[in-house]
């Protein structure tokens, strides 16, 4: 479904509290922002729903798909609006009792037309006294995800994902345009990774990144790193969404991601290769990477 009419994307920076409560009404008045603004495609990073950097907490929070009041929130506001709108993330109780967390693509009559669950965790220790777990809390996801938007073809990922470069060529050599990266970057890490992660992805793989983020302190003096950046397919930031919440917008031409992949067209470019033999040697093992 490519359609190569231009269009409006808007991300939604919010800096969300560790109840769902608390985080509808800035949901809400962000969303009429963007709408107000002519966005036609509107992202939310990731934890929309709440930041509970509780694991115990958040598994008692959580609520399941069928009872959380940001699906229905999101649903009324796309088919009233007639936008698509993705959900960058929310902390969604499974049947077993674990945790997913989740994006929700919705169509412009309030359907959702796609999910996508969290495939990497983030597990680390940043050396500032922040640690987090998230395998420990979270159920990972197995499938990489493309949905149509009338527009083209969006991936969807979340966060963490950004430092797996092959997860992006994997959904631009299956016909992505756009990328969604929804975040809760900290800010440690974002000082010093965000911006050139978020470009490299748009680079390798001539899409455009479109990235909600969370901003400011949280609970438990958690802190997120913002800048919200939409980029083309050649690098290039449109819009940068700072360290406060609010909306940012872009207007996004589909055929440039054909013309970004003309002039350099790597993703038709892979080659098998293995290791030399003396790493082979030191190794004792083998390493093929193949074409997708």
């Amino acid at each position: 479904m490519h359609m190569a009419s231009q269009f409006t994307a808007a991300c939604l920076q919010l800096n969300s509290k560790r109840t769902i409560d608390d985080n509808l009404p800035e949901v809400t008045d962000l969303l009429d922002e963007a709408i107000g603004a002519g966005a036609d495609f509107i992202t939310l990073p990731e934890c929309t729903g709440m930041m509970e950097p509780n694991g115990d907490a958040l598994r008692e929070k959580a609520p399941a798909e069928e009872d959380h009041p940001v699906l229905d929130l999101i649903q009324a506001k796309a088919a009233e609006s007639g936008r698509w709108i993705l959900i960058g993330s929310l902390a969604i109780k499974l049947p077993d009792g674990k945790i997913a967390n989740r994006s929700y693509l919705f169509d412009a009559q309030g359907d959702v037309t796609a999910t996508y669950d969290k495939i990497h965790m983030f597990d680390v220790e940043l050396g500032d006294g922040q640690y987090y777990r998230e395998s420990a809390t979270y159920e990972p996801g197995a499938e990489a995800v493309i949905a149509d938007l009338p527009w083209g073809r969006a991936g969807l990922t979340i966060c963490y994902d950004v430092r797996f470069a092959y997860l992006y060529r994997t959904l631009a050599q299956n016909g992505t345009d756009f990328i969604t990266i929804p975040a809760a970057f900290t800010k440690v890490s974002g000082e010093a990774h965000w911006h050139v992660l978020q470009r490299a992805r748009a680079i390798e793989t001539g899409s455009y990144v479109i990235s909600a983020a969370q901003c400011g302190t949280h609970a438990e003096d958690r802190r997120t790193y913002g800048h919200s950046l939409i980029i083309d397919p050649w690098g290039t930031i449109l819009a940068d969404g700072g360290e406060a919440p609010g909306v940012i917008t872009a207007e996004i031409d589909p055929a440039k991601v054909a013309e970004a992949r003309s002039k350099i067209p790597a993703l038709t470019h892979d080659r098998s290769y293995r290791l030399s033999d003396d790493l082979l040697a030191q190794t004792g093992e083998n390493i093929s990477v193949l074409r997708q």
